[in-house]
């Protein structure tokens, strides 16, 4: 073990060596985002700079002649670097710009392209790994196919499951079946409106955000659904919604009791207190009343989609939600696989051509 750890630590490039510290971070970071599905943000800057600190590094050492394969060598290495930071970057941030991607995937990516713009090697006595490369040279890019193949196995995970455990429906290929008083325990989307199947149903995060702010629970809105509907029920003074994460004890919030506002209350004139004054003010569940009070957005929910979804969990027993699959998990596999294997994307191509 020492003869062939030595020979990685002396034979191995230095900024490859170092580019390793990526491994345990993202490790943590998809045990974070598996618990909690929030990866603090100062997980990233450190990874950056050192990407970029290792990249200038690199740079001198081809612009001294370090690397072999003389000018060609040269213009392929500056021109992976240009894919990896154009390309590969460019996706993590436009995902994200559309919504395909949570901010903390996005930066995960952003980060490799920039620690990891071409193939990084790890000598062993037997062995140079990765084991395979690519004609294209850009190891963030790997990374990134990888990542797509082994997220594409959850739902075939997934689909077996259900299949296996008679839960049989449309929407069995990309959600699963849970009891509804366990919504507030899970991640993911409710898949299911009163009218049937969706699959752009409401976030959990956001539901856990509603129940906060009105100081109330799933299992008080399923006991009495009907006084929950009616705008009146609203509280004076609403609390902070928080930013839907499940806490570590599992509560989400408790109960208040709301009373019908005569004078006093909050002001405005579009918020809480003054739509329980109003008898005329058609807003089941106070859906509006929730999302014109809480600064910002409560991850793309509309008034509609949050009285579709509390509907549907005030009568339903159990419910169908998306598996919420969180991104850094199948991206930090694909890390690890990429940098024994290399790109399995390739190797597929190559035998079925």
């Amino acid at each position: 073990m020492i003869d062939w750890l030595g020979t990685v630590l002396t034979e191995s490039p230095p900024p490859d060596l170092l580019r390793l510290v990526a491994v345990p971070v993202f490790a943590w970071a998809a045990y974070r985002d598996i618990r909690t599905r929030r990866v603090p943000n100062a997980t990233w800057l450190p990874l950056a700079l050192l990407g970029v600190a290792l990249l200038a590094w690199d740079i001198s050492r081809v612009s001294a002649g370090d690397l072999p394969g003389g000018l060609v060598a040269r213009e392929r290495f500056y021109l992976r670097v240009a894919l990896s930071l154009g390309m590969v970057g460019s996706i993590g941030y436009l995902f994200y710009w559309f919504g395909g991607f949570g901010g903390a995937d996005a930066k995960a990516l952003i980060v490799l392209a920039v620690l990891f713009p071409t193939f990084p090697t790890y000598i062993f006595p037997a062995e140079a790994l990765p084991l395979t490369r690519t004609t294209v040279g850009v190891f963030s890019l790997t990374v990134l196919s990888n990542t797509v193949l082994v997220g594409a196995a959850y739902p075939v995970a997934v689909t077996l499951r259900n299949a296996l455990t008679g839960h049989l429906a449309p929407i069995m290929f990309i959600g699963k079946p849970i009891r509804t008083a366990d919504a507030t325990t899970e991640y993911g989307s409710l898949l299911q409106t009163p009218e049937g199947f969706t699959r752009r149903g409401l976030d959990l995060d956001a539901l856990r955000m509603y129940l906060c702010w009105r100081g109330t629970t799933l299992a008080a809105v399923r006991d009495d659904p009907a006084r929950h509907r009616d705008p009146a029920s609203l509280p004076d003074d609403p609390n902070a919604p928080g930013d839907g994460s499940i806490p570590e004890s599992g509560a989400v919030a408790t109960e208040t009791d709301g009373e019908a506002v005569t004078d006093g209350g909050r002001e405005d004139a579009d918020g809480p207190a003054a739509a329980r004054a109003r008898t005329d003010y058609d807003d089941p569940w106070g859906a509006r009343a929730f999302l014109d009070d809480i600064e910002g957005s409560a991850y793309g929910t509309t008034p509609e989609g949050l009285a579709d979804g509390l509907d549907v969990l005030a009568e339903e027993d159990v419910v169908w939600i998306s598996p919420g699959m969180p991104f850094i998990v199948p991206m930090f596999l694909a890390l690890l696989v990429s940098l024994v294997y290399g790109d399995l994307f390739f190797t597929l191509v190559s035998v079925l051509v």
